[in-house]
């Protein structure tokens, strides 16, 4: 396994795409030439993504990137590939890739927004998992080319509005650079997984990874009901009637978000939703022009949306109180373990027994414990135990919850032992 030395002189930069940067892919025509590029192409096939996170409602990508071996990179634009209006979107891409081994980067961030453009795996290599796998300490994609490669790799675009166009062009070097080395980490990474007797493992992970992949929409989904409550500054919310005023506020908030596509903390932030909350008695008595007037409501985009606001408010003085929402919301699993001592001190001991029993098995196969074994699979495990404590019993407990073949073969035997 190569390494770099972090006391030694300054990482040379690798600032520009040794083939040039590709132009981009904005056309039917180009889509065509680059799918039949890909299709002559050998090898797995490098893909990332660009979102606009942070700017745009719409997690879709604006910009997916792409190479292969014989091929070179590609950067595809899928929006104006939309706006064309052919009705064939990605299809040739999709018929290009179909049947390749993809390499991604944290494969669950780029899954969503490619599914949303026709786009599965059918095979699949993820470089961050297999870094986690191997006990790397530093997983993002910029420290594992240092690692590997011993270049630092630009990613000061990361958060950009790639919904910008026409895209700068220091961008598009990003952009490309992003997918320049993984066909080449993928093969290290690869040989130190059979070095290390892991790469079994890492196959089972990217199985279940495109498991995922399959199931997951081809289209935006819709909020969590509850997604409200992880307002910013709802903590600070006493009283049911505040968390009436911070849900009907979010809503509103978030339908305005979907219609305009703007990112919704770009619309009026958490914090000022949360304090409306904050200063709400036992009661809405909340009126539109007291809202037009509070910090974060008063200015900017939020001004635009004063119907919706009024809307709001008048739902949330409308709703009765015993309609207002719970402060809290029934636990989806087991309560946090540093509750059970005082009331369930038999679950307690063996949270205390299996927890670090599992932190130090991880330790000795080099990896991150919840890459070993789930906290939540752990928990459950340790609150409601099946009533086989063997080691196939546990093995079906664990399967049950998800866990793979091979986390299960190396988890159930000491498990089963210290449950007993």
């Amino acid at each position: 396994m190569s390494d770099t030395d972090p006391d030694g002189p300054e990482l040379p930069v690798l600032n520009f795409p040794a083939e040039g940067v590709p132009p981009l892919v904005d056309t039917p025509e180009a889509l065509l030439r680059t799918a039949e590029r890909l299709a002559a192409g050998t090898g797995p096939v490098a893909i990332d993504t660009e979102r606009a996170h942070g700017y745009r409602y719409n997690t879709r990508a604006y910009l997916i990137q792409l190479r292969r071996t014989g091929s070179g990179s590609h950067l595809v634009d899928p929006a104006a590939l939309d706006h064309h209006g052919t009705g064939s979107g990605l299809g040739p891409l999709a018929e290009a890739l179909s049947g390749t081994e993809w390499i991604l980067h944290a494969a669950t961030q780029d899954m969503p927004c490619l599914a949303m453009e026709g786009l599965r795996p059918s095979r699949l290599f993820d470089s961050e998992l297999a870094g986690r796998l191997l006990g790397l300490p530093r997983v993002g994609l910029g420290p594992m080319v240092e690692h590997y490669f011993g270049v630092h790799l630009l990613k000061e675009h990361s958060a950009a509005d790639w919904s910008t166009r026409p895209l700068p062009a220091d961008w598009m070097v990003y952009a490309a650079l992003d997918v320049e080395l993984l066909i080449p980490l993928r093969d290290l990474l690869i040989a130190d997984l059979r070095q290390a007797g892991k790469l079994d493992w890492a196959d089972e992970e990217f199985d279940h990874l495109v498991q995922i992949g399959a199931e997951l929409p081809d289209d935006l989904p819709d909020p969590d009901p509850q997604r409200w409550r992880r307002t910013t500054g709802l903590h600070d919310v006493r009283t049911r009637a505040g968390l009436e005023v911070v849900k009907d506020l979010w809503w509103a908030r978030n339908d305005i978000a979907r219609r305009t596509d703007i990112a919704p903390g770009r619309i009026v932030n958490d914090r000022a939703i949360s304090a409306l909350g904050t200063h709400t008695g036992d009661r809405v008595t909340l009126t539109a022009e007291e809202l037009g007037h509070s910090s974060g409501f008063r200015r900017g985009r939020a001004r635009r949306y004063t119907d919706d606001w009024r809307r709001a408010v008048e739902a949330a003085v409308a709703t009765s109180p015993q309609d207002y929402p719970p402060r809290r919301l029934p636990p989806d699993g087991p309560p946090p373990p540093r509750s059970w001592a005082n009331h369930h001190p038999e679950a307690a001991a063996r949270w205390e027994a299996v927890r670090p029993a599992m932190n130090q098995r991880a330790a000795d196969l080099a990896m991150p414990p919840e890459n070993l074994i789930s906290p939540d699979w752990l928990r459950r495990l340790a609150w409601q135990p099946p009533t086989d404590l063997s080691p196939r019993g546990v093995d079906a407990f664990l399967a049950d919850l998800g866990a793979r073949a091979w986390q299960r073969n190396l988890v159930c035997g000491e498990l089963s032992r210290l449950l007993y």
